[in-house]
This record gives structure tokens, sequence and C-alpha cells, in this order.
């Protein structure tokens, strides 16, 4: 799945779908997350309350990656064996 986005609601309609993709109730991803059923409703129709680390576990639950690249399709600088700070 590769997914463009542009805004932050979009974040919780990809992970709402990924979720019912793969047949988990909120509840179900919750319990694995350690949050509750309610937070992961929040997240969902709120994704601009989500932490950075809430963000990445979402995605590991799910199965997804976050992959940063330049308009155009490009990798971003230093996306190729980690970030040159």
């Amino acid at each position: 799945m590769n997914q463009l986005l542009f805004v932050p609601n979009q974040v919780g309609l990809v992970l709402r779908a990924v979720r019912k993709g793969a047949k988990l109730s909120q509840k179900q991803l919750a319990a694995r997350l350690g949050m509750s059923q309610n937070r992961l409703s929040e997240l969902e129709t709120n994704p601009g309350s989500m932490r950075v680390d809430q963000l990445f576990a979402l995605l590991s639950a799910l199965g997804l990656e976050l992959q940063l690249q330049t308009r155009g399709g490009s990798p971003a600088a230093g996306s190729e064996g980690g970030a040159e700070w």
C-alpha cells in the first residue's frame, strides 16, 4: 500500500481503513497497544492529537511504515541508511 498524505485527517482515515482491512476492532488494536478503545477512537478521528511515538506504535501494530520523500517522488536526503544529522 502506498498512500500520499497531505493533511492530518488523512492519517486517521488511513489507519482506520488498514485496521478494518485487518479485521481488527478498535478494542482489539487498543489492547495490543496498551491504550483504551476511547483513546484509539480519538486518534482515528482526531489524529492531530497523536504523539509521534503513538503514530509509530500504530504503524508497527498495523504492519505499516513511514517513508518521507521530497515532492515529486525522490527519496528524502539521508533516507538511505539512516538520517544524516
